[in-house]
């Protein structure tokens, strides 16, 4: 299992930013697949997962309304699309998933999941 976070990067308060997620070894309509954040100097924190039959949840309230988790099944890749950034999104963004698990009903800094893409660095500048 493999997942490769791509698409971060350096934006301005109120800018967009659309996060990739490839994925290799997991097929996306089996399993589950989330995304998490590390903010500088804090703990990480669970922000969405999209599940095997393609429903989202957002686990962290702050993004909602502004986030948008979606998938393409074919290319076995997930996106976050990330609207209106603010400062306090600047965080590095991991991608996880794990062969057993098919829903987004965790939550936790990992959400259970085991296998774990590279980071990508969001920096939201004011």
């Amino acid at each position: 299992v493999q997942l490769q976070a791509s698409g971060g990067g350096l934006v301005q308060v109120g800018g967009s930013l659309r996060l990739s997620c490839q994925v290799s070894g997991l097929s996306l309509d089996r399993h589950a697949i989330g995304w998490f954040r590390q903010p500088p100097g804090k703990e990480r924190e669970a922000v969405s997962c999209i599940n095997q039959i393609g429903d989202s949840t957002y686990w962290e309230d702050s993004v909602k309304g502004r986030f948008t988790i979606s998938r393409d099944v074919a290319k076995n890749t997930v996106y976050l699309q990330m609207n209106s950034l603010k400062p306090r999104d600047t965080a590095v963004y991991y991608c996880a998933g794990d062969p057993n698990i098919r829903t987004c009903a965790f939550r936790g800094p990992d959400g259970g999941m085991d296998y774990w893409g590279k980071g990508t660095q969001v920096t939201v500048s004011s």
